[in-house]
């Protein structure tokens, strides 16, 4: 390969990934988290962790009294059977006045309890995942981000390549810092570059399946798009209201019938359409373990009880094959646990690639004979400590915050919104502030304690520390606790080699101990 055609895929791979670097690193970290989804619901609602799951015996006559008592809702409405994450049977709607969904469990509403505020924890750090939590456009910035971070992984692949065989394994610390990082960088990127790819193409089709969705929509079909979508891409079979009400089978016997078709899936979401009327439809969706596209759906007349669609894995179409499988793959769902800690170790990687990135970046742009060293290295040096570490330290003091408004009575998701994004915002002044060896120090030290406080702050709320959530097999709990002690040994070594650089480090450099 000529060496202009190189230098020119370098500097496409450098650019592409400054520009989309920063918002990569928090998808990544944030992803990384996300894998244990379930885990935060579990961990964020205390109350919920030790009550008795709800049983389903009666739950077809309480569905029929919400039914009746909300006819605005004109049968179109849901609910999440109980499970070990929420052991309540809990309704879903759509309100038109908010145009929002709201959910609260069907216990409270029968006794009419206002709803208690809840948290949203794991909602929070999904939400930084696919959106950075930047409402409306959020999601479509992620989807160039995904392109760029895709062109980003091909021009490095295309760069290495010379040397690709020859350097895979080397890692060369010693002075030259920006081999050492070079090595790293290339390593970390190059043996988990299956995983990255496939990151970066589920990543950008789900961020803009919306705009591809409405332009392929007005476009080309003329608005036929939207309604055959939904039929497309779920297990829901809508049919023309009867006008004649007709009595509804309860959800055990519409669980029955699932099981029959369907051994696998465990189900836990109905879906309702047109409840009450002789038509009327459900969606029972649910996970099949130990398979690429966990998630499924059966479809069934409400009535009869008959198998009106099937959606599962191993009986659905193509479509949702590949639907399903994108899902898994994403997210890490189709394996247990193990998996699990894969993925985020995966995603950890994928955040220090865009970190190292970075750093390789300010190395290159290093004056290695003056103490001067330019402004805009100096500036990148410290947008790269408040953006990466203050992130990393905003979404440890959404858990904490969480937590300590649980045990004062106070709003959990409103407080955790405020710790992460105030938190951000003032991590990522100070480090402006501060010389760069300084805020870096600084910042992953408030990162390891905010980690830290994880677990402290749910076992001062709960009493559920570390070692009993353990012995009474609470694995969800443990699992999210342990996770901020691991942070928080990571955060604290990542200070400590830090703070040797500034000192003993190479001089000349933005990240040397100034006053």
């Amino acid at each position: 390969m000529k060496s202009a055609t190189i230098r020119l895929y370098q500097q496409l791979h450098t650019w592409t990934g400054i520009v989309a670097g920063f918002a990569l690193f928090i998808a990544f970290y944030a992803g990384a988290i996300t894998v244990f989804h379930e885990d935060i619901a579990v961990w964020q609602s205390p109350a919920a962790r030790h009550a008795p799951i709800e049983g389903i015996a009666d739950a077809g006559q309480r569905i029929a009294a919400f039914h009746a008592a909300h006819p605005e809702l004109k049968g179109q409405f849901a609910m999440m059977l109980p499970s070990h994450h929420d052991p309540a049977l809990t309704a879903w709607w759509f309100d038109a006045g908010s145009g929002e969904w709201r959910h609260q469990p069907l216990a409270q509403i029968e006794q009419g309890r206002q709803p208690a505020p809840q948290a949203d924890l794991a909602e929070l750090v999904n939400e930084l995942h696919f959106s950075l939590g930047l409402p409306v456009a959020g999601i479509w910035l992620m989807g160039v981000v995904s392109l760029l971070y895709g062109l980003a992984l091909i021009s490095g692949l295309i760069v290495h390549l010379p040397l690709l065989l020859k350097d895979l394994y080397a890692l060369r610390p010693g002075k030259n810092l920006k081999r050492f990082w070079q090595d790293a960088h290339n390593v970390i990127g190059v043996l988990s570059l299956p995983f990255h790819l496939l990151f970066a193409i589920t990543g950008a089709v789900f961020s803009l399946y919306g705009t591809v969705f409405a332009l392929f929509n007005y476009g080309v079909t003329d608005g036929r798009l939207a309604s055959e979508f939904e039929p497309a891409t779920s297990a829901v079979v809508t049919r023309p209201l009867a006008g004649q009400p007709a009595a509804m089978l309860d959800p055990a016997a519409l669980l029955a019938r699932v099981h029959a078709v369907a051994p696998a899936m465990e189900a836990n979401w109905l879906r309702y359409i047109n409840y009450g009327d002789r038509n009327a439809t459900v969606e029972i969706r649910g996970a099949s373990p130990d398979t690429l596209g966990p998630y499924g759906g059966v479809g069934l007349d409400m009535v009869s009880g008959d198998v009106l669609k099937l959606e599962v894995p191993g009986q659905r179409t193509v479509n949702q094959a590949v639907l399903g499988g994108m899902y898994g793959v994403h997210f890490g769902s189709f394996g247990g646990r193990l998996v699990q800690w894969l993925y985020f170790a995966l995603g950890l990687a994928g955040a220090f690639l865009f970190y190292s990135g970075n750093l390789l970046w300010i190395e290159a742009r290093r004056k290695r004979q003056s103490p001067a060293q330019p402004l805009r290295a100096r500036r990148m040096a410290q947008a790269t400590v408040g953006v990466c570490i203050g992130s990393c330290a905003a979404i440890s003091a959404a858990f904490v915050a969480s937590m300590a408004a649980t045990a004062f009575g106070a709003d959990p998701a409103w407080w955790a919104r405020v710790a992460c994004f105030g938190g951000f915002a003032l991590l990522l002044g100070w480090a402006f502030c501060r010389p760069p060896a300084r805020a870096a120090n600084e910042l992953l030290l408030v990162a390891a304690l905010l980690s830290a406080l994880i677990p402290v702050a749910n076992a001062i709320a709960t009493g559920d520390q570390l070692l009993a959530s353990a012995a009474r097999g609470d694995w969800a709990v443990f699992g999210v606790d342990a996770m901020g002690l691991v942070l928080a040994a990571g955060f604290a070594a990542l200070a400590r080699a830090s703070r040797r650089r500034a000192r003993y480090g190479q001089a000349n450099s933005v990240w040397t101990a100034t006053v």
